[in-house]
């Protein structure tokens, strides 16, 4: 493939930033607001743990599909069509009823998923000697989208009267811009010739055992990222904080993974081998989930930045190790949509399966344990991830 310039590299740069800069907050926005969504709509811990189990059941069809899409399509196209399809959920979520809301969410997952799956593949093809820093640098931006939105998504609805309706959909806003931005770039993403097709691809995949480490490890980093993300708010506001400061506390712990995002994937890029990285992220994950069980201690602010620093920088090691694991550009994306597959199918168990633990227990106490028990299985599938190979 013939190589691009320099300046044609850094507007490729500012569209895939301009993508992963909305490849969170449609989500994250969720849960301060799950409370007044609630209310508002009559819903239960278990339906409002839906909201975001649904996109991480989309991640999991359409990260698996995703291959089929770029080898017709090519990866230009069809994230073109995956940000028409993000803008066209986040519009649908904040205007129809409960039918709207559910079948928004869905929508915006699809287009998530593809964007989650191609990244990294763009980054294999165009930047393959500076994949650390991209990742880093694409990886922080989805951060810096998710703790703005889990910030603002309050004070929008509340202080601005804007209500959860127009503080879920403004998110439509930047969304339309990355569609805009990116259909001027999308006529330079060359489409390439498949080697293989789709279903050798997937055959030979879903036979390497390192694949599934990775594919297991990517599930339950997504699984404890998603559970905070829906329920951190809801936590701290049954330990007595108002619902302004559970927002903020979520926002903090967006922020500093923002801080993980930038750090893990540029150390561990210097690195052949990960798994001591994997082992310190996880240690601090237990210290911060137990912490958090004690919030009359008055440290809930620290626990919350460690456990965001940590979500932040596993999930920026996640993409990377695609991306490292990868001999070239088609693997990469054959490889991320196996792998964010297999991965979120894992991960959408969590919001629900933690809203039913704590509809039956009526104690958020017994949903840290289980995650720390999820960091404990997450440290087993990372010692084979982590380890130097390629597919």
């Amino acid at each position: 493939m013939k190589k691009i310039n320099t300046p044609s590299k850094f507007l490729l740069i500012v569209a895939i930033l301009a993508i992963a800069f909305n490849l969170r907050p449609a989500l994250s926005g969720i849960g301060p607001l799950a409370e007044d969504i609630g209310i508002d709509l009559n819903l239960s811990a278990a339906w409002l743990g839906l909201l975001t189990t649904l996109p991480l059941l989309a991640f999991g069809v359409i990260s698996m599909l995703t291959s089929l899409f770029t080898k017709r399509l090519g990866i230009g196209k069809t994230l073109l069509g995956a940000l028409v399809i993000l803008t066209f959920g986040i519009v649908l979520r904040s205007l129809f009823g409960v039918v709207g809301l559910y079948a928004g969410t869905l929508f915006i997952g699809i287009g998530i998923a593809f964007g989650n799956v191609l990244i990294p593949a763009l980054t294999k093809q165009n930047f393959p000697e500076r994949a650390g820093a991209i990742t880093s640098l694409y990886s922080s931006v989805m951060a810096v989208g998710a703790s703005i939105a889990a910030g603002i998504s309050v004070p929008l609805a509340t202080s601005y009267g804007w209500g959860w309706r127009g503080a879920l959909g403004i998110w439509a806003v930047p969304a339309f811009l990355a569609l805009v931005i990116w259909s001027f770039r999308v006529k330079h993403i060359k489409k390439t010739n498949p080697r293989r097709g789709f279903t050798e691809a997937l055959k030979k995949l879903s036979g390497t055992p390192l694949v599934w480490k990775m594919a297991i490890y990517m599930g339950l980093q997504s699984l404890a990222f998603y559970v905070v993300l829906a329920w951190l708010p809801t936590i701290l506001v049954e330990d007595g904080y108002t619902s302004s400061y559970a927002g903020w506390m979520l926002s903090l712990s967006q922020a500093t993974g923002i801080l993980g995002s930038i750090i893990i994937p540029l150390w561990a890029g210097k690195r052949k081998d990960q798994r001591l990285i994997i082992v310190i992220l996880v240690l601090l994950e237990i210290i911060s989930l137990a912490g958090l069980m004690f919030p009359e201690l008055g440290m809930v602010s620290v626990w919350v930045s460690i456990i965001g620093f940590v979500l932040g920088g596993t999930f920026g090691l996640a993409l990377l190790l695609i991306v490292l694991r990868s001999t070239d550009a088609d693997t990469a994306a054959e490889l991320s949509g196996i792998v964010q597959s297999i991965g979120y199918l894992i991960a959408a168990t969590g919001p629900l399966l933690i809203g039913i633990i704590h509809d039956v227990s009526q104690d958020w106490n017994y949903a840290l344990v289980v995650l720390i028990g999820v960091s404990l299985m997450k440290l087993y599938a990372g010692m084979g991830a982590g380890k130097p190979g390629q597919i």
